[in-house]
């Protein structure tokens, strides 16, 4: 799989750790019209959760799984988060991955360290496109 979806926000974690993966990506805008992907990806999607797992994912990741062509190609996701917020560490994987039937093949926090960039590289690998 060489093909990655992404939605960051302006910290600019999600974005960091998509240019650090050097693999071909589409940003989710905020607003404005969704692209329809035309290939298989995986959806690096960060967690916005409050304490009690409300608001998780941003409302244009909504938007764009809501089109079923998007969701059809999805292959799996690799969540973000804050340990901080324990059991809704990275939870917005676990949502996609729920509701589109999907592995959630990888979290980690922040920005990541190096060792996950690798990680989700080599998952990458391992997946067929």
């Amino acid at each position: 799989m060489d093909y990655v979806v992404y939605y960051s926000s302006e910290t600019g974690n999600t974005q960091n750790f998509v240019e650090r993966l050097a693999v071909p990506a589409l940003r989710l805008p905020k607003k404005g019209a969704l692209p329809q992907v035309d290939r298989p990806y995986i959806l690096i999607m960060p967690t916005y959760a409050d304490g009690e797992g409300r608001g998780a994912l941003p409302k244009a990741a909504i938007r764009f799984l809501n089109i079923a062509e998007n969701r059809a190609l999805l292959r799996g996701v690799v969540a973000s988060g804050n340990r901080n917020f324990g059991l809704y560490y990275a939870f917005a994987g676990d949502i996609i991955a729920y509701k589109c039937a999907v592995p959630c093949l990888y979290r980690y926090e922040l920005r990541g360290m190096p060792g996950d960039v690798h990680n989700v590289r080599r998952i990458l690998a391992q997946i067929p496109g």
